[in-house]
């Protein structure tokens, strides 16, 4: 299965300027692999550096957990037919743990960077993630997290 922006917002709650993932390319109930679009405007680069931008680490970790809400959201919402903008009393895919985070070369804010995101374990809200994120064919980062799904009224 494929979804462009518009139906990757019906499944997350993020939006502009913090929305990460610009459509995903693979989503199974195990497995997705969200991309992430760069245009170099973006605006966690103004700051980080200045003449030499870089993808923060944060936001690689945040692309992984955003690709990741997407699988939960799609298939262990507990909601039929979810969408962000009227789904109410639901806050899925909430980071509760990092586990690891290990980044082996800079990302460039320039081209397509694929999140491939696989679900290791499923307990009651719990769910725990491996992602490797890749750009231009290269591995930049593995990462391992943990999300959970509970009641909006938590964030309120």
């Amino acid at each position: 299965m494929q979804l462009n922006r518009d139906e990757v917002k019906v499944l997350l709650h993020h939006r502009e300027p913090y929305l990460m993932v610009d459509r995903v390319d693979q989503l199974t109930d195990k497995h997705v692999c969200g991309v992430k679009l760069h245009r170099g405007d973006e605006p966690y680069l103004a700051g980080h550096f200045p003449g030499a931008p870089v993808v923060p680490g944060a936001m690689l970790q945040e692309f992984c957990t955003q690709s990741a809400g997407v699988l939960l959201t799609r298939f262990y919402s507990g909601v039929a037919d979810y969408d962000s903008r009227q789904t109410k009393g639901h806050a899925i895919g909430v980071l509760s743990k990092t586990g690891y985070a290990k980044y082996y070369s800079l990302v460039k804010p320039t081209g397509e960077l694929f999140a491939y995101v696989d679900l290791l374990e499923h307990v009651a809200n719990l769910f725990k993630f491996r992602a490797r994120v890749e750009q231009d064919g290269q591995l930049k980062a593995k990462l391992q997290f943990s999300l959970m799904n509970l009641s909006d009224e938590h964030l309120l």
